[in-house]
């Protein structure tokens, strides 16, 4: 087993960044940052799956193909918005350039009548619509509303003295736009910042940003994804009541989030690493799909697994078991202690525990080395740490792909990429609490 096998990845080739995810005709259709021809970035096309019940995935025709006037070197990230039996795609068409400070990044559109085969209508902002105090060699990764009568696009754009930010446009006819405002009221703290995505019924703006400043423990990724919980003024300002860290894991990035439903996926892996999977033929995978919810402030992830129930225990204070490919969801009142170690076998383990009120993950262990451009200390020891936001009944899941861990606890998530060889299966889990339900799933697939 050389691949994963319920994460979505590219038949071959290199993937980044969802996209477009949305519920159309009756099918959750997930598109993908890829570049077919090579297991490295490149040329970005729109790969394509679709699924009946967000587990079990097939794979269409590749979506858009880069090599019109205003995309000729990629289709980069966007979204999806569905209008009568029109889908309609937003994205942003990628020309460039030897001199980096005249590449161009223009906002297109196409649409499908049956969701596979999509008509490019060209593009819908470019130069000229960005106000002067931005730059066009980075505006990108369009989100796509609508609301009351009027189209609402918001991108991502680069101030010319630094720092990212983003743009809101309005349309009666998805033709001509007009500049509302940049709606972010603080600095961005990165270089720039990426794969926008707002949801006005959770108040909820998520957003991605390049070489976001590092601290001690929990925000060490070269990228950082955040989100803020708040609402859009009548002068399209997002006020802003609390912003925290999105994913507390090693390997997450350019998450988007469907309308309606609110499914998350985002893309599993980092930018600046090398990929053991390559030599598999692939590079790249996307998070499992996860409902997510606003509750006390927080943005809550539940994943959505499917798999036959194998193990059921309550009061245990030691479990041990095999888990290659499957999900363990544990429930703790009053949990005093936690150690879990995963794909255990000769000389490997990942390990999760509880230590000083943090979780801490710990893939030093876990197989092939993953290397990337963090050098810090926690970085080097394949250490990611957690905040526990402890609750009268704490709730854990951990969900294990060929090549993944993705971890959460109260909703509050971790995702990482790890590479055991297929013989380390080993489960074992201690645990201190009051009360303790343990249910354990495989062959989830």
């Amino acid at each position: 087993m050389d691949r994963p096998l319920f994460h979505i990845c590219a038949p071959k080739g290199w993937i980044n960044d969802p996209n477009g995810i949305v519920k159309f005709k009756g099918k959750y259709h997930v598109f993908y940052q890829y570049h077919p021809y090579s297991n490295e970035w490149g040329p970005m096309h729109w790969g394509h799956v679709v699924s009946d019940d967000l587990i079990h995935w097939e794979h269409l025709p590749i979506a858009l193909t880069p090599g019109d006037e205003f995309d000729k070197d990629g289709c980069f990230s966007g979204t999806s918005l569905v209008m009568g039996d029109t889908l309609y795609v937003a994205y942003t068409g990628f020309i460039n350039n030897e001199d980096p400070e005249k590449i161009k990044q223009i906002q297109c559109l196409a649409k499908s009548k049956d969701g596979v085969k999509f008509t490019k209508l060209g593009a819908i902002l470019t130069e000229k619509d960005l106000p002067k105090e931005y730059k066009p060699t980075d505006f990108r990764d369009p989100k796509l509303t609508y609301k009351d009568g009027l189209f609402y696009i918001f991108v991502a754009a680069k101030r010319v003295t630094g720092g990212g930010a983003i743009l809101c446009y309005k349309s009666l006819d998805l033709k001509k736009w007009e500049f509302v405002n940049d709606v972010l009221t603080h600095n961005s703290e990165g270089v720039m910042i990426e794969c926008v995505d707002y949801h006005e019924d959770l108040n909820l703006l998520i957003y991605s940003e390049q070489d976001f400043p590092k601290d001690n423990s929990h925000c060490l990724n070269k990228d950082s994804c955040e989100y803020e919980i708040g609402h859009l003024s009548e002068y399209f300002k997002f006020i802003s009541e609390e912003k925290h860290l999105l994913d507390y894991g090693f390997d997450f990035y350019a998450p988007q989030v469907m309308d309606h439903e609110h499914i998350l996926i985002g893309w599993m892996n980092m930018w600046g690493r090398n990929n053991p999977s390559a030599k598999y033929d692939f590079a790249g995978m996307l998070t499992v799909p996860r409902k997510v919810e606003v509750r006390e402030g927080l943005l809550r992830q539940t994943p959505i697994i499917y798999g036959d129930l194998v193990n059921t225990n309550s009061n245990i204070s030691q479990c041990e078991t095999n888990l290659l490919v499957g999900a363990m969801h544990l429930k703790a009142t009053n949990l005093k202690s936690l150690d879990i170690k995963l794909r255990k076998g000769e000389g490997e383990e990942t390990r999760f525990y509880l230590k000083d009120n943090e979780f801490i993950f710990d893939r030093s262990k876990s197989g092939e080395v993953i290397t990337g451009l963090e050098k810090d200390s926690l970085s080097l020891s394949g250490i990611r740490k957690m905040p526990y936001l402890k609750e009268n009944v704490d709730d854990i899941y951990i969900i294990l792909d060929r090549f993944s861990v993705e971890i959460f606890v109260n909703g509050i998530s971790m995702s990482n990429l790890i590479y055991p060889k297929l013989s380390s299966q080993k489960l074992e889990i201690s645990i201190d609490s009051e009360h303790n339900d343990l249910q354990i799933y495989k062959h989830i697939v």
